[in-house]
């Protein structure tokens, strides 16, 4: 079916202006100056009526089939249903696995992504998880990546975190030099996702690689790195000299050191970093935890990809420019992840897009060409959603 958005404010993330969107076989066709400009049997008008539109947003980082597990078998997260992602404006995400990569698996990771993008979404994934050696389907990480489809790169690797199994320099460079050929050879993402953690040692493993090896500092992809203010400083040294870095959106409380999303943002925009450097990710369905001193939790929360929507908000009531923080959630990620129709609202890319409602939220989405959220009520749900919710 043939679609026109008529007068749409259009963000492609760069601001175009009020635009005519014709779309067709799930993709951005073009633009037009005006609605009457054309006539086609069967066309599908909405009138958009001046409101913003830009791509549906990129989680570079969720845990597709849960996370948690760090509490016992009854702590290990649910997977995230179908309707948490394009609620929230996700029209592209990536799935990792994290602390318990035992009793969940690539094997498993893979079949979600795959389930997903059944029901509309575009999923992808890492191998791996936060330990050495990483745990993959075919037993190297560099066949996972060449040969089985949705896979693009490994993680999240722990660093810098005690549930970590504290790898080597030389266990790092030995898995990234795999990702990176891996990349090569495929076109796919090649990236190592590094999460994080709290620990003293920072990103200093990733300064070492970088002044020890040849590798492209676009292969080290560290997340989490908001979660102290010391930490993102580095962080943001770092995508000065090529890394990209990724912020997560999670709750951050005022006596914590942690940075929260939207102000991390605007702070990495305000400094001479590369605007292309930086991503933002919500860490849905991973667990939130607080541990005490012996490495125990005291207390978690999960993540949701409602966090991302919310990040965007927040940012647009604090007077940010819409064509400034757009590129963090859409077209930044994208360039890093390899996914060339993703990210834009271009000829040719895919029909992917959210409208924004006045106050900021998300009202409409629409995947491939398919609403799946109208005047931010949800038109479509995952296979087993309202199974479970009734």
């Amino acid at each position: 079916m043939l679609q026109l958005l008529a007068n749409a404010h259009v963000f492609a993330p760069e601001d175009l202006g009020i635009r005519q969107v014709l779309i067709g076989n799930g993709r951005v066709l073009g633009f037009l100056n005006d609605p009457d400009d054309v006539s086609v049997p069967g066309l599908f008008v909405t009138d958009l009526a001046g409101q913003r539109v830009l791509p549906g947003l990129i989680d570079g980082h969720a845990h597709i089939t849960g996370g948690g597990g760090e509490s016992g078998f009854s702590s290990r997260v649910p997977p995230v249903p179908l309707s948490q992602f394009t609620s929230a404006g996700v029209s592209t995400v990536v799935g990792v696995l994290g602390t318990d990569d035992t009793t969940r698996d690539t094997r498993s990771l893979v079949a979600t992504a795959y389930a997903l993008r059944e029901q509309g979404l575009s999923a992808w994934c890492h191998t791996g998880g936060y330990h050495v050696p990483p745990v993959t389907l075919t037993g190297s990480v560099r066949d996972d990546i060449v040969f089985i489809d949705p896979v693009i790169g490994v993680g999240e690797l722990a660093v810098s975190d005690h549930r970590s199994s504290q790898p080597t320099l030389d266990e790092l460079l030995r898995i990234a030099s795999d990702v990176h050929v891996a990349g090569l050879i495929t076109g796919k993402a090649g990236i190592l996702h590094l999460h994080l953690g709290d620990g003293a040692r920072g990103l200093a493993v990733i300064r070492k690689a970088l002044s020890q090896t040849e590798l492209p500092a676009r292969v080290f992809n560290p997340t989490h790195v908001n979660r102290r203010r010391a930490l993102f400083s580095e962080a943001i040294e770092l995508a000065s000299n090529g890394v990209v870095i990724d912020v997560t959106a999670f709750p951050v409380d005022d006596a914590d050191d942690a940075i929260p999303a939207h102000e991390a943002l605007m702070q990495y925009l305000g400094s001479a970093a590369p605007r292309g450097n930086i991503t933002i990710s919500s860490d849905g369905g991973g667990c939130l935890p607080v541990f005490n001193e012996d490495g125990e939790i005291v207390q978690m929360e999960t993540g949701s990809p409602a966090s991302l929507a919310l990040t965007l908000k927040t940012l647009l009531d604090g007077g940010a420019k819409l064509a400034d923080v757009a590129p963090a959630f859409t077209s930044n990620p994208a360039r890093l992840l390899r996914l060339h129709r993703k990210g834009g609202l271009q000829p040719g890319k895919d029909a992917d897009l959210i409208v924004l409602n006045d106050n900021n939220g998300i009202a409409d989405v629409m995947l491939a060409g398919k609403w799946h959220v109208r005047h931010g009520q949800q038109l479509l749900f995952g296979k087993f959603e309202k199974e479970f919710s009734d």
